[in-house]
């Protein structure tokens, strides 16, 4: 049985594949030629402030969108999916909040509520998010968060985060739809 499922991406350093715009832009593909993913809607791009640890170093800007995704494989399989295109990119866990090449995080499976050690949905801190909850709500506003029970619009009206991260949408055309 197939699900949807939306995921949130970010970037805010460059590789050899390019920039970050061009490194979200590369991993939404990469993610659409998966055999057991079809992916319906892409937010537009948003620069993003690096939200940081204190005392931690200045990061670049990063890039953010979001994707509804429809796939074949459980949460469990996704989620690994998700980690192989990371790796993919070049992706290196190091440090919490850390400067990466790509991150995905999987928000939402259907309304399932999950808390294991390897996963949990919805997405702990997405409700928390500007970067993640404005492009969201750009692809999903009626998807009702199955904790909260709000739909995503609603939780988009004011992010807590949204005087520190200041999301600012990019250009239209450069979201692929």
């Amino acid at each position: 049985m197939t699900e949807l499922c939306a995921i949130a991406l970010g970037s805010n350093l460059s590789s050899e594949i390019g920039d970050s715009q061009q490194i979200v832009q590369a991993a939404i593909a990469q993610l659409a030629n998966h055999p057991e993913i079809e992916l319906i809607k892409v937010s537009r791009w948003y620069r993003t402030k690096a939200v940081t640890l204190p005392n931690s170093e200045p990061q670049p800007d990063y890039i953010n969108g979001c994707a509804v995704l429809q796939t074949l494989l459980n949460p469990f399989q996704l989620l690994q999916s998700l980690f192989y295109t990371e790796q993919s990119f070049g992706r290196e866990r190091r440090e919490r909040w850390g400067a990466r090449t790509l991150d995905l995080d999987l928000l939402l499976y259907g309304d399932r509520l999950i808390d294991t050690p390897e996963l949990v949905l919805p997405h702990p801190r997405m409700s928390d998010r500007a970067f993640v909850l404005l492009p969201l709500a750009e692809i999903a506003a009626d998807w009702i968060h199955p904790a909260t029970g709000l739909t995503i619009a609603k939780l988009a009206k004011n992010p807590l985060d949204l005087d520190l991260s200041h999301p600012i949408a990019i250009a239209q055309d450069l979201a692929l739809t």
